[in-house]
């Protein structure tokens, strides 16, 4: 993912606030499944058809898909994830994980509805909607289910369960929520909320940056550390740009770098910016690379992510 294109995901991120809803229960659900966050895992196979909540509103699946091209990184994963992955055909071009996925040169910004259409789906799992993409597709006779990036986890959680239930792995989709759902807490419960510890966190080189608004946000502030974006990120629809200024007035105790792939970005070259040696992330060793793909998709991979974080802030506690 290049530099503009990583403006363009954060901006993307921030306008999906009302990504992906549940189910309500009314009573004109077609026949079959409904999923829903709040139901209980079923022990027994999943059934067809089945109804499930997309941002694009309820979609019915007749049948168990078995040719499935996913336009969403973070779809990607889920889908392997729960078990799905020898149904997928195709991934966009931005679909890196895991390394045995189908990655084509398709595009989920750009989407070309002929290019999809000739891998024969009978499922297109999609996050961007430039307009008309899920109509188009559903007049070929394709099911078309759109998923936004997730504003929080439990609606990550609610994505995976989604995609459970649409491709016949119900349980197995419970199972990665609950696993999840416990290793997270457990990070949480392991932090120290009293450190008072600051961080900066960078998008770009930039210096564009994340509230605890955002997804992200919410991860590192569930972990008790302090944002110094949030003073001034009001109006950024929760990715504002800082100066160079700013970030070294506030001199942040930990800086994680989401643009190591993109932008170059390292400790090294950090330190190398005019001024930044002496922030106390730089000259204590918290600055603190991350993968740039991990920190834009909101799947299994977060678990991973919120732990390396949380290695970082116990560290710079413990050194404090």
């Amino acid at each position: 993912m290049g530099k503009p294109l990583s403006i363009v995901v954060a901006f993307a991120l921030a306008l999906s606030a009302a990504a992906c809803g549940s189910y309500d229960g009314s009573d004109d659900a077609p026949a079959g499944n409904v999923a829903s966050p709040s139901s209980e895992p079923s022990s027994e196979p999943s059934s067809f058809p089945v109804a499930v909540e997309g941002t694009n509103g309820q979609v019915t699946i007749d049948e168990r898909p078995e040719r499935i091209v996913s336009l969403s990184p973070t779809a990607t994963e889920d889908l392997f994830a729960i078990g799905a992955g020898d149904q997928v055909v195709a991934v966009d071009d931005q679909s890196n994980y895991p390394g045995d996925a189908p990655t084509t040169d398709l595009s989920g910004f750009e989407p070309n509805v002929e290019a999809i259409a000739g891998y024969e789906p009978d499922l297109v799992v999609f996050a961007t909607e430039p307009g008309d993409l899920g109509s188009s597709l559903e007049g070929l006779g394709i099911t078309a289910l759109q998923l936004d990036a997730a504003p929080n986890l439990d609606v990550a959680y609610d994505q995976i369960e989604q995609l459970g239930a649409a491709t016949g792995h119900a349980d197995e989709s419970a199972a990665l929520v609950e696993q999840m759902r416990s290793d997270i807490q457990g990070l949480v419960d392991e932090a120290d909320p009293a450190t008072g510890t600051s961080f900066y966190y960078e998008l770009d080189d930039t210096f564009y940056s994340v509230t605890s608004k955002t997804f992200i946000g919410q991860l590192l502030r569930m972990l008790g550390l302090e944002n110094i974006a949030d003073e001034v990120g009001k109006g950024s629809g929760g990715y504002p740009q800082l100066s160079a200024e700013y970030i070294i007035e506030s001199d942040p105790d930990l800086i994680f770098l989401a643009d190591t792939k993109c932008c170059g970005q390292s400790a090294e070259t950090v330190a190398e910016r005019p001024g930044w040696a002496v922030l106390t992330a730089v000259a204590d060793g918290g600055v603190v690379p991350l993968d740039d793909d991990v920190a834009s998709r909101w799947g299994p991979r977060v678990v991973g992510l919120l732990e390396q974080i949380s290695d970082a802030a116990a560290a710079e506690a413990n050194a404090a």
